[in-house]
């Protein structure tokens, strides 16, 4: 089975660290991860960015399961990124899996970037925008694909000190993954 390692641990500057350790686990567990920057592009060539897209893109057809890392990035949500590449793999059947290192809700995350209040029954940010409260972590896109496409998101019971680096309930989605893979067989 091979497995498209999602997220932003490609921004990380160890991010080829992090995929070779994230690649190891999968191997452990007889699998095979497939990270983002194990294609070779060149990111001063013109169109980079387009052939980073369309490379991705080849590797998650590749896949028969997604792990995306849904830690909030940059702000109370997942990487917008790692959203679309959650919504592929989800639209093409595929099975998805998707962690946090962040547990908090999505109403509370929002609070750590905006003042927020309620009115008229439903919370609103400082511009007066609904802030989606439905008791989950992120928003509902992401947790039902995860739902209806594979398994309900996997957190920590309690934020990791170091979120970016901490494979622990990525480990647990290998081996949610593994498990399918031998109940398959």
């Amino acid at each position: 089975m091979k497995i498209y390692l999602a997220g932003p641990d490609v921004f990380l500057p160890d991010a080829l660290e992090i995929g070779r350790q994230k690649i190891e686990i999968c191997r452990r567990h007889g699998l095979i991860g497939l990270y983002p920057l194990d294609n070779a592009v060149d990111r001063a060539a013109a169109g980079a960015s387009l052939k980073i897209f369309r490379t991705n893109e080849a590797m998650m057809d590749q896949a028969d399961t997604i792990i995306a890392n849904l830690t909030p990035f940059r702000g109370p949500g997942a990487d917008a990124g790692t959203a679309y590449e959650l919504g592929y793999m989800a639209a093409r059947g595929n099975f998805c899996l998707g962690y946090s290192n962040d547990p908090a809700l999505y109403t509370d995350r929002a609070r750590r970037f905006t003042k927020v209040k309620a009115r008229d029954g439903r919370f609103v940010d400082a511009e007066g925008l609904t802030v989606e409260d439905f008791g989950h972590n992120d928003n509902l896109m992401m947790i039902h694909a995860l739902d209806l496409y594979g398994a309900p998101l996997v957190l920590p019971r309690e934020k990791p000190a170091d979120i970016w680096h901490d494979l622990t309930v990525f480990e647990l989605c290998v081996g949610m993954a593994a498990a399918r893979l031998t109940s398959a067989s």
